[in-house]
């Protein structure tokens, strides 16, 4: 290989090293973040998203609400995002530590209050209202609110999507939680052993809804996340089933 040859390469290697490394940058957007005191250390125990007991679920205090424009009418919940504190020597804790949250709920808007103080989630503000323990492991606490920095990045889960039955009859609801992947479950078609596949419709949050009697039969569901990945977990509940109890299916 020739002199300008090897150059040329060269300037083609650090090119190409150049714009991925301003690609990665990029994944980064700006936003602002506070905290909410909770005494077990969640951010909430009922919320948007209709998980319940964030600790009971596994999400715990790495719990966030988002302002309108990020929760997306409910169609984000379970979405992880990595954050770090930025831009604010005196609150942000440093070398800007990062942290994965879940979207578990909805922080409304309080249109009474100026978006610069107050009315933090009104739209088109993009904000994370997070548990007191983990706004700690990015700021200091003294801080009311901080500039932050966020992406979205996979979720990590352990064991397999949990699918909780509730309804009646004729009214069948399933909450999904513990989706790995991106988290954001975009379709729910639900199967029993005497029907074919049906479509369910999300009811709120992560609740998904189906008016077809399944009592009496084993059920399969098949989850489409975001990203258009689907995985089908077949016979996730027995023939006896009973609302209120919980099924393990697969994981992404």
């Amino acid at each position: 290989m020739g002199t300008l040859q090897a150059i040329v390469l060269l300037c083609l290697v650090l090119l190409h090293l150049c714009s991925h490394i301003l690609a990665q940058d990029e994944d980064w957007k700006t936003a602002t973040a506070t905290y909410t005191k909770e005494t077990d250390g969640s951010i909430i125990t009922e919320g948007a998203c209709g998980y319940g007991d964030l600790h009971k679920i596994s999400y715990g205090k790495y719990s966030a609400g988002l302002s309108g424009i990020l929760f997306n009418r409910g169609s984000t919940c379970g979405a992880c995002y990595e954050l770090r504190c930025v831009d604010h020597i005196l609150w942000c804790l440093q070398g800007s530590p990062t942290i994965i949250l879940t979207a578990t709920d909805f922080c409304p808007p309080n249109f009474g209050l100026s978006a610069d103080y107050g009315g933090w989630c009104n739209f088109p503000k993009e904000h994370f209202e997070m548990s007191e323990a983990a706004f700690a492991e990015i700021a200091k606490k003294k801080a009311d609110i901080v500039p932050v920095q966020y992406r979205r990045v996979r979720c990590d889960r352990i064991g397999g999507l949990r699918f909780t039955m509730s309804g009646s009859s004729h009214f069948h609801e399933v909450l999904i939680t513990n989706v790995g992947s991106d988290g954001e479950v975009l379709a729910v078609k639900v199967k029993g052993s005497r029907t074919g596949w049906i479509p369910m419709a999300r009811n709120w949050g992560q609740n998904w809804q189906s008016n077809v009697n399944l009592q009496g039969q084993p059920l399969s569901f098949e989850v489409t996340v975001s990203s258009g990945k689907t995985l089908t977990s077949y016979n996730v509940a027995p023939p006896k089933w009973q609302f209120g109890q919980t099924f393990e299916g697969k994981q992404f």
